[in-house]
């Protein structure tokens, strides 16, 4: 199984900044972090999970769902393990919990589904509030 650390979040003003990181580990017997397709996924309080985007196993396409499009970036660097979610422009609704998830799975773009996921971290706060 693949452990996954968040870290990054906290309190933000809106309009603010905030850098989230998911380091990862415990690979199967043969795959790497490449091997990986990589996202984020946001809980808000009272709602179901919400996945945010995504990042291509051993490359560098990205997906987005529209309400980040244009302010949020996700990378990776494959030679440290780490994924990564820069957040600009933020808004007190994207207020939420946010997890990285990862799964193993022969596809050109990494899943747009929370259910895909088989591969959890423990999440970070994110809260967006004056």
């Amino acid at each position: 199984e693949v452990q996954l650390v968040e870290s990054g979040g906290g309190l933000v003003q809106p309009g603010g900044t905030l850098r989230l990181s998911c380091a990862a580990s415990g690979f199967a017997s043969g795959f790497t972090f490449s091997s990986l397709h990589m996202s984020w996924v946001r809980q808000a309080p009272g709602k179901g999970p919400e996945w945010v985007s995504g990042i291509v196993s051993g490359g560098t396409g990205t997906t987005y769902a529209d309400p980040v499009k244009g302010r949020f970036t996700i990378s990776r660097d494959n030679a440290k393990n780490t994924v990564y979610l820069q957040m600009n422009r933020l808004r007190p609704e994207d207020t939420a919990m946010y997890d990285c998830a990862a799964v193993y799975k022969m596809s050109a773009r990494p899943p747009t589904g929370a259910d895909e996921y088989d591969n959890w971290g423990q999440g970070t706060q994110v809260t967006v509030s004056s």
